[in-house]
């Protein structure tokens, strides 16, 4: 009878794996179909908004609104893992934030680089077509790897390294073809050029650093979020207040604000808090499989929304990006031929196998 019951127990524990095994993998899937869809669509719709007649936005103040969002995101998700109770919540981040200062003080830094980076971002988009903004903004994979050997003591294969270089000849093809083609207007495309080239060291700095920081603590992605939302709110208001202080008061913060100006607000801020969900059920393979394809998608839809030309060069260069792309998130190790092929072992399939062993060595044992 014990037996029986044991069995059962066993049965429905496994059917329970196996659910969540296949939630796990709808999920991974469907967080990268949003990842390239939400990728393509911000820098065409911030090119979009930016060319449109009439009073102009602030993009200081955008960037204030996208940390705002974030912010109140994160928050609704510790409630959420929290059940609504609000006093664990509170208590949560009075620790996180409060009692553990010196980790609070430490995301100063990639907040105030995040900052910088999505200000930037605005002024590479304003002032580069959108394909050639998204091919050359991927050389934030060589400051990211150029910086985790550095400060992580990171090692990569011989194959990571090839396809960084594959990389920097593919943005540089694009940017020679682009360049040429320019002609009065290469004062423009020479600021875009410049800000997107600083967009990606601070990207890869700040990813390396706040990587470092998440591994050296036990604290969650989101409340980490929260601390970065408040200094990035903190410091997107000193940038604000800085740089067009004079034009808010004459005109107001929400001065040129339209309903596909906050579609681009909410979905930066969206943005942001995607890219955890995608670390979390997906892998490195498929993310850069993911990067490549919105490379595609931007390039297609520039072509039929602002007339954009591509040119055998630029269609090389491109390529040579999303070739290196794949290749750097290709495993260092390839599998052993000799062996069987398995599976892939996920987080619930280890705990699975645990759990079954523990039930076998019960029966054995009865």
């Amino acid at each position: 009878m014990a037996d029986g019951k044991r069995n059962l127990v066993a049965e429905h524990r496994t059917k329970q794996g196996h659910s969540e095994m296949s939630v796990h993998h709808k999920l991974k899937y469907i967080s990268l179909a949003v990842l390239v869809v939400q990728n393509a669509s911000l820098i065409l719709s911030i090119q979009y908004v930016r060319t449109l007649p009439g009073e102009r936005f602030l993009a200081t103040s955008a960037v204030v609104m996208a940390e705002v969002l974030k912010f109140l995101a994160c928050l609704v998700i510790i409630l959420l893992q929290k059940r609504f109770k609000v006093k664990e919540a509170a208590l949560l981040l009075v620790d996180a934030i409060f009692f553990q200062y010196r980790d609070t003080l430490k995301l100063a830094v990639p907040s105030l680089i995040y900052t910088l980076q999505n200000n930037l971002q605005y002024i590479a988009v304003s002032n580069l077509p959108a394909a050639t903004y998204q091919v050359t903004y991927q050389l934030k994979i060589l400051t990211t790897a150029l910086f985790s050997v550095l400060m992580l003591k990171k090692s990569l294969s011989k194959v990571q390294w090839f396809s960084l270089l594959l990389l920097f000849i593919g943005v540089a093809i694009v940017q020679v073809q682009q360049g040429g083609s320019k002609g009065a207007e290469k004062a423009n495309y020479a600021v875009g050029l410049a800000a997107v080239v600083v967009s990606c060291l601070s990207s890869g700095f700040a990813g390396v650093y706040f990587e470092k920081i998440l591994k050296g603590s036990s604290a969650s992605v989101w409340v980490r979020n929260v601390q970065l939302g408040i200094f990035g709110t903190a410091l997107g208001t000193l940038a604000l207040c800085w740089n067009d202080g004079a034009a808010v008061a004459r005109h107001g913060f929400f001065a040129g604000y339209t309903s596909m100006v906050w579609c681009v607000i909410f979905n930066q801020a969206f943005g942001g808090l995607l890219v955890a969900v995608v670390v979390k059920y997906a892998d490195n393979i498929l993310k850069g499989f993911a990067t490549s394809f919105s490379i595609i998608v931007s390039t297609v839809m520039s072509v039929y929304l602002f007339a954009f030309r591509v040119d055998p060069l630029f269609a090389a260069g491109a390529g040579l990006v999303i070739g290196a792309v794949y290749m750097y998130s290709l495993p260092k190790s390839a599998p052993n031929l000799n062996s069987s092929p398995a599976a892939p072992r996920t987080e619930d399939g280890v705990k699975m196998e645990a759990f079954q062993t523990k039930c076998d060595r019960k029966q054995k044992a009865s």
